[in-house]
């Protein structure tokens, strides 16, 4: 089926939406925490600091512990480029291509930062999230916050 609206008119439109974040995979880690009892975290608070070059920054974690000076991020398969589970749209390929290199480079950025702070962090993929996979998702949290 025809777009109804130019392709200015649709990028308009588009660029309006605003993503409230990994609503799902949120929402699964935070009840792992909780099964677990795990407190002292909080969801998509900033996190600030400056850079190598002195610049300031400012990340938003999915999961912050500040006590342990600890971040998560929870990175979906599809948006972050999963070499396992990722896919390619095939329409606008070059866009999609692009996008998901961005995504990947912030990634790489905001951990660098993160790192260079002081923070402890972990960045999981969304299918780490899964029940078989929970042995070692649980392991790695306990190490982490030891």
């Amino acid at each position: 089926m025809a777009d109804l609206y130019s392709r200015a008119q649709r990028s308009a439109l588009m660029a309006k939406v605003r993503g409230r974040g990994n609503a799902t995979t949120e929402e699964a880690l935070a009840a792992i925490l909780r099964a677990e009892r795990w407190s002292g975290w909080r969801r998509q608070q900033a996190v600030r600091g400056r850079d190598a070059q002195g610049r300031p920054f400012r990340v938003r974690p999915d999961f912050v512990f500040r006590a342990r000076r600890l971040v998560v991020f929870v990175d979906g398969c599809f948006w972050h480029g999963c070499p396992r589970h990722g896919t390619q749209p095939k329409g606008n390929a070059a866009f999609w291509r692009a996008k998901f290199r961005r995504n990947r480079e912030r990634d790489c950025r905001d951990t660098r930062n993160l790192r260079r702070v002081g923070w402890k962090v972990l960045r999981l993929w969304e299918h780490a999230l899964r029940v078989k996979t929970r042995p070692a998702l649980l392991s790695k949290l306990r190490r982490l916050m030891a």
